[in-house]
């Protein structure tokens, strides 16, 4: 379990969320709905070499206000996110400390579905601690979820990552040390076939968080650090501290495959071009580093 009073807090929260929508929708309501749905949008990568995942969120516990309220040009943004070339759309949906609720990622997914020319996976971003939030993700049409390596014991992990599995989502652990990546991998290993489907669409990603648990401050040399421990053979993703084009550019240039971008992003005049700089940026630098392990395809 965690050592950080943060996630241990983030993680009680979780907890009573999960028990009260337990007793509002069932599972089987759940399972129900989901029976109805499309299969979930593939995480597909360029054959760049170096993709984004843009993030929706209202609130950070280290910037604060992002934005007053849900619905203040979100279209646009997604918009703005999907045509800059976004991978996919990462939306927070944890209501005490980002503002966050699963109607979000609803309204998110619904919009992603109407653009239709381009399908976009949505990725539930939360501190989930319980296999039927995995259920709540997927049936507000969500393609994948975060999970927090440090936050949860193994047995948690493998019961979380094996029903997203199930569900046909994507799944990115997050780790904030070499012990964290360790865990992630002892996880993974054995699930290292389904880490990417014939198609080249990404089922498994393995991420870095470079923000500090107890000052909320980013350390932007943890990238470089840990990148030496992340397997070659599962995409690659920077969170966290990618804030301009040469952010992007530094975390391709060691080895990173995607980054999270959410801060920048949402206070930014122009998220679209944002994307594009970050985009470009990282794969120019990709070019002189090819992409190893993964399949990708444009």
């Amino acid at each position: 379990m965690t050592e950080s009073g943060f996630l241990a807090g983030m993680a009680a929260s979780s907890r009573a969320r999960a028990i009260a929508a337990k007793e509002i929708t069932p599972e089987s309501v759940l399972l129900e709905q989901i029976a109805r749905l499309p299969p979930p949008a593939p995480l597909t990568l360029s054959a760049g070499g170096f993709d984004l995942i843009a993030e929706m969120k209202l609130r950070s516990p280290a910037l604060g206000a992002l934005q007053t309220k849900a619905d203040a040009g979100a279209d646009a943004r997604i918009d703005a996110y999907a045509d800059g070339g976004a991978a996919a759309i990462s939306v927070l949906t944890e209501p005490t400390r980002f503002d966050g609720e699963l109607a979000h990622l609803q309204h998110a997914t619904t919009r992603l579905e109407a653009r239709g020319s381009r399908r976009i996976p949505a990725m539930r971003k939360d501190f989930l601690v319980d296999p039927y939030q995995i259920l709540e993700a997927r049936a507000a049409g969500a393609a994948g979820v975060l999970l927090i390596v440090r936050m949860l014991s193994r047995t948690q992990l493998e019961a979380l990552l094996d029903v997203a599995l199930a569900q046909g989502l994507f799944v990115l652990l997050e780790a904030f040390d070499e012990r964290d990546i360790d865990e992630a991998i002892a996880l993974l290993e054995p699930r290292r076939a389904k880490a990417c489907m014939p198609s080249g669409a990404q089922r498994l990603l393995l991420g870095v968080n470079c923000r500090d648990l107890v000052t909320l401050k980013v350390i932007p040399d943890r990238f470089a650090t840990l990148a030496p421990h992340l397997p070659t053979w599962i995409a690659r993703v920077a969170e966290s501290g990618v804030l301009s084009a040469a952010d992007a550019a530094a975390a391709a240039a060691v080895g990173y495959d995607l980054a999270l971008v959410g801060g920048a992003l949402m206070t930014h005049p122009t998220p679209q071009r944002l994307v594009e700089q970050m985009l470009q940026a990282g794969r120019t630098t990709r070019g002189q580093r090819p992409r190893t392990g993964l399949t990708g395809s444009a």
